[in-house]
């Protein structure tokens, strides 16, 4: 029985846990829903398509074709050759001026220079391009999901602070009442303070309306209800490596991997073939121009060899086509390098917001605290009738704008170490 109430409680609390979901989770939840996730499966299937088709350049090509003649001359024996076989009775009319053919071929590739080799290496580079671009664009993705989150986090602190500073005012309108019917406070003290209140009510309804909206943006992104859910502040440490692995210098090395095997098919392509074939024909005349000048009938024909060709005419552009390759590929290197400086400036700024920020936060918890002093002191002296309400509000006022600062510059400092890691992608 007690090990049934311990799952129970288990099963009952899991909710709870599932609440909860943390940045990391928004992430890849993000990344999962987003519609630019299905184009990892299309372009994998695309390369297949493609390295099937290379792969198939090695199987037999079989072609059928027909065609019907007339030609104004055939071959034929000499005018005396005629006469001779005529005196000796031979009636050998020669071949007739119109000729008729079916063939079917068979081509097999013994090589082709390597294209189609090249052909399956080009296909995977350009699969392995279009994934990195997509890479590229998920990375992006994440910091989208982050500013939507870190903005909950802060419109949930300044509500947790709004809502504190209404019932520091609630309390004080409570006391001043108290002192109202002692005679110890005017009407336009309680008016003056339930004023500041209705106001700071005010900023509390626009604060929890903006929140509102940063949840279903970030609902959409997720996919997933956030109804009720309490997102939490990430525990995170600042990178301590200086190098980038951002997908964006995978995605330049895979468009420099994808020039290099072009630059390897401009040179297959200006190589000879060879290929063995096979000819069959149905038609007139035969292989036999003897036979087919004494007879007219059809008959089978065939013819087996090895065939060589070699297109000159690739060498035209071969050095141009190569020169552009290689121009190409550089832009990339100089792409790359841009990228990389703007990484580091910007990871050198972002760690110069981290070591203020860090700086700022100390003096702003200093500061609540002289000003937690100054408004405790405020009220003891309101309890005593020294000071007025007014200066009492001037003083809630200033502990609420300090406290306000030091929560939004704490969810700042997370903020930042976060952004100094998606540049860095750490």
């Amino acid at each position: 029985m007690k090990r049934l109430l311990v799952l129970c409680g288990m099963l009952c609390g899991m909710p709870a846990v599932f609440a909860q979901p943390t940045l990391d989770e928004c992430r890849r939840l993000a990344q999962k829903h987003y519609p630019e996730i299905r184009r990892y499966d299309l372009i994998r299937r695309t390369a297949e398509y493609s390295v099937s088709n290379a792969k198939r350049a090695w199987l037999p090509q079989f072609s059928l074709s027909a065609q019907a003649t007339w030609q104004t001359a055939v071959p034929g024996f000499p005018e005396q050759m005629t006469e001779f076989l005529a005196r000796q009775g031979l009636d050998i009319p020669g071949l007739n001026k119109d000729q008729y053919k079916v063939q079917l071929e068979l081509n097999q590739t013994l090589w082709d220079g390597g294209e189609s080799r090249v052909d399956e290496r080009l296909a995977e580079a350009e699969e392995k391009e279009s994934q990195r671009s997509v890479d590229v664009d998920l990375y992006v993705l994440e910091k989208r999901v982050d500013d939507l989150y870190f903005g909950i986090l802060l419109l949930d602190k300044r509500i947790e602070q709004t809502r504190l500073t209404m019932d520091l005012l609630r309390s004080n309108l409570d006391k001043i009442r108290a002192l109202q019917k002692n005679g110890e406070a005017m009407q336009s003290d309680a008016d003056a303070v339930e004023a500041e209140w209705l106001s700071v009510g005010q900023r509390l309804a626009q604060e929890e309306a903006s929140r509102d909206s940063y949840r279903r943006m970030l609902s959409i992104f997720i996919g997933r209800d956030l109804e009720g859910d309490k997102l939490l502040l990430p525990d995170v440490a600042e990178p301590l490596s200086s190098e980038s692995t951002r997908p964006e210098l995978a995605l330049f090395e895979a468009q420099i991997d994808k020039y290099s095997v072009q630059e390897q098919r401009v040179k297959a392509l200006t190589h000879p073939r060879f290929n063995l074939f096979a000819q069959g024909y149905y038609g007139y005349p035969g292989q036999d121009y003897f036979e087919s000048m004494m007879s007219s009938d059809w008959s089978w024909n065939a013819a087996v060899g090895v065939r060589m060709s070699w297109n000159f005419g690739r060498y035209y552009t071969r050095r141009n086509s190569l020169n552009q390759l290689e121009l190409a590929k550089r832009q990339i290197d100089v792409r790359r390098d841009v990228f990389l400086f703007n990484n580091r400036l910007e990871a050198t700024e972002e760690r110069g917001e981290i070591v203020r920020l860090r700086e700022a936060i100390a003096a702003d918890n200093r500061i609540v605290e002289l000003r937690r002093s100054v408004r405790e002191a405020a009220e003891s002296k309101l309890r005593n009738g020294v000071i007025d309400m007014n200066d009492l509000l001037q003083k809630i006022t200033e502990e609420d704008a300090a406290l306000a600062a030091r929560n939004a510059r704490e969810i700042e400092l997370v903020k930042a170490i976060y952004e100094l890691k998606y540049t860095m992608n750490q």
